[in-house]
């Protein structure tokens, strides 16, 4: 499936200074196509005198008014153009104008609407999650800008008390001073975000409750680099959290996340709120509502570009799949996940357990759900599937959608070498090992169709080592 560019196609896309390395095109793209909408989604690199250099207020007033002229639907703006834009606009959202910064401008008939969908985003992202902002406790760490659209989502979805913790206590103080000031209708009012320097940190654990609402939230580039460690690194603080968020996406662990998981704390990385803050934009720009099942499909297509797509090995008992699988995990640096091993790990029961007690359907019924939990949770990981994986033609969908599908094939004569004698295979019982040939030959003639309908590839095994084997899978991924 792809776009069809066309004389009515809507063009969506996003500015910035730099722009090489967005991931938007990946989740509007992925919506169009889902959706049949006529739209497509271009990066445009905005830039002054030269490529190394971001464009003045002219330049920039130029591109608006150049974007509307070229009837473009409506455009996402990044760094360093969140704010310099917005006097360039007719109009701008209540909550973009007090958080200072635009994200998304939408076309209307007096010009660009500005509004900013990473608050939305973030709220949206924990509202999936059940965490509850309403009435919580925040602890957000850093003070730059990722930290502003945090401390905006919490106090205007009705956090009660917010601590910012910053290496530098003065700028986590002006931001608290600018944000308090933005968000309260009355200069008296009691202030909820407190600026506390790194070293200070001591009056929070006095201060919170520790069985209480408490939400951390990561907001430093710290993980983006491998060796980096912690603004804070203080189990007794940690251990206060209810919840922890780090705005960081890749890589999908970072300091933060694991010193969460080390003291038991639910936690997320930055992926859901990078997803919701699109979805918001496109439902702006096509003022349309997008169904569970687009924004899942999204989220997968997402994840595969971030973290990695995967490889899934299929084919009859005995083609290698799990030891090709291991070595080709060990080689490419991936994951590896055999589905009969995460199937007996999630049922506590061996495959002959199941299948005598569930019977050969009851088994397939088990073996379709996990395939769909891979599909949901898996990425840049090698899945070995199970011999008859493929014959419904639910499985074959999913595990297209789950990765590149490579058959392994091995003859019958090859594959009686490799599974006789095997008592681990309940399909295989057999009286003699004439039955045993023939039992293969017609499952292999039955199967084969449903083998090469769902691959992507085939490979063929007999005679041929593991290393050959990977060697050939490796290049068509390379």
């Amino acid at each position: 499936m792809s776009l069809d560019i066309n004389g009515r196609t809507n063009v969506i896309g996003i500015i910035g200074h730099p722009i090489e390395h967005t991931l938007s095109p990946v989740i509007h793209n992925t919506i169009s196509l889902e959706t049949g909408r006529n739209a497509v989604y271009v990066p445009f690199h905005v830039y002054g005198p030269d490529e190394d250099a971001p464009c003045d207020k002219e330049g920039l007033e130029n591109v608006v008014r150049g974007a509307y002229k070229l009837n473009i639907r409506g455009f996402n703006v990044t760094v360093p153009y969140k704010s310099d834009v917005i006097p360039y606009l007719s109009d701008i959202d209540p909550l973009a104008e007090k958080i200072g910064a635009v994200n998304t401008l939408v076309r209307t008939e007096s010009g660009y609407k500005g509004y900013n969908t990473d608050m939305p985003g973030l709220y949206t992202a924990l509202r999936k999650k059940d965490v509850k902002v309403e009435g919580s406790t925040a602890v957000v760490l850093g003070a730059g800008g990722a930290a502003r659209a945090v401390l905006a989502m919490l106090i205007n979805y009705g956090a009660e008390r917010v601590y910012l913790v910053n290496r530098s206590y003065d700028k986590a103080g002006v931001l608290a001073v600018e944000m308090n000031s933005v968000f309260s209708d009355d200069d008296s009012a009691d202030k909820k975000i407190y600026p506390v320097s790194v070293d200070g940190v001591g009056e929070i654990k006095q201060s919170i409750k520790k069985d209480g609402n408490n939400l951390f939230f990561q907001c430093t580039s710290l993980g983006l680099k491998e060796g980096d460690g912690l603004l804070v690194d203080d189990d007794e603080l940690y251990g206060l959290a209810s919840y922890g968020f780090d705005l960081v996406y890749n890589p999908a662990e970072t300091p933060f996340t694991k010193k969460m998981e080390e003291l038991g704390v639910p936690c997320d990385n930055g992926l859901m709120m990078l997803l919701y803050q699109g979805i918001i934009a496109y439902q702006l720009w096509m003022d349309t509502k997008l169904s569970d099942a687009v924004i899942n499909h999204t989220r997968i297509s997402l994840c595969k570009a971030i973290y990695g797509d995967n490889i899934i090995l299929t084919g009859y008992m005995g083609a290698g799949k799990s030891t090709v699988g291991k070595r080709l995990a060990e080689t490419l640096g991936m994951d590896f996940i055999d589905t009969d091993d995460y199937i007996v790990e999630k049922e506590g029961r061996t495959i002959p357990e199941i299948f005598a007690e569930s019977g050969e359907s009851g088994f397939r019924d088990i073996e379709t759900e996990a395939v769909r939990a891979l599909r949901e949770n898996c990425y840049n990981t090698v899945i070995s599937t199970g011999g008859g994986a493929v014959l419904r033609d639910e499985n074959a969908e999913l595990l297209k959608e789950t990765g590149s599908v490579f058959y392994l094939y091995a003859s019958p004569e090859e594959t009686f070498n490799r599974v006789k004698g095997d008592t681990g295979r309940p399909l295989l019982d057999s009286e003699s090992e004439e039955k045993l040939k023939e039992k293969i030959v017609n499952m292999l003639e039955i199967r084969y169709h449903a083998y090469m309908r769902t691959a992507d590839h085939r490979i063929d095994t007999d005679g041929r080592t593991v290393k050959d084997i990977v060697d050939e899978v490796s290049k068509y991924i390379s």
